[in-house]
């Protein structure tokens, strides 16, 4: 039985994500979850990931890595720019939640609208976009705009609020030709915003756990 080791940061990911991962994967998995929410708090509250938190990061990721796991997912993408710089000197692969969703994005069309709930989310997603866009060797134009009330909710338990929230943002989007969920706890709304919008949406979750299937049956 294949071991994934998973470093989730708010709690509705770490309730939903896991048992995603083993539908879309088609297997019985070893999972081993650990959850960080400071990880995501404390960026959102200073407006930026610090050397301290990168820190804490790779402590995370090597207490995932004695786990003896075949493969690590990070679910935050806050924490992918820390996790592009941490990967070599971890001993297993690492993924982050939204590398297939950005690979994707800058394939899908050149205006790219980047949805958000937490300000902490947005210039990474944005980088990330940047990034894959310059490996692709296209060009794209990013618009990104979050709902912090959104995030507050969520933090507080209240995803009825969260969804609402966030939906409503989803009826604003217009002329473009994607729309990217940047955080992995707004990928349930997946469908409903992509009626809402007449435009592909991508979410992080399902494309995140696709990536990790073929992962894990190459290895």
């Amino acid at each position: 039985m294949k071991r994934v080791a998973i470093v989730h940061t708010v709690r509705p990911v770490l309730a939903s994500f896991p048992r995603l991962l083993e539908q879309v994967v088609g297997q019985p998995l070893k999972i081993h979850n650990l959850l960080d929410e400071f990880l995501a708090s404390d960026p959102a509250e200073i407006g930026y990931f610090s050397v301290e938190n990168r820190n804490r990061l790779f402590n995370d990721l090597k207490s995932c890595e004695l786990t003896k796991a075949d493969l690590i997912v990070v679910t935050c993408s806050t924490l992918t720019p820390a996790v592009q710089l941490i990967r070599p000197f971890i001993n297993v692969p690492v993924v982050a939640i939204d590398d297939a969703m950005t690979e994707q994005a800058v394939r899908t069309g050149k205006r790219i609208k980047v949805v958000a709930t937490a300000m902490s989310t947005l210039k990474p997603t944005i980088a990330k976009l940047e990034q894959e866009a310059s490996l692709a060797g296209v060009e794209i134009e990013v618009d990104a705009q979050d709902h912090e009330p959104a995030y507050t909710a969520m933090r507080a338990g209240d995803m009825a609020t969260h969804d609402r929230l966030v939906l409503e943002m989803i009826q604003k989007v217009k002329g473009f030709d994607c729309i990217v969920l940047a955080q992995a706890s707004m990928g349930h709304l997946q469908q409903q915003a992509q009626e809402i919008a007449g435009v592909p949406v991508l979410a992080s979750p399902i494309l995140c756990c696709e990536k990790v299937k073929q992962m894990l049956e190459e290895m």
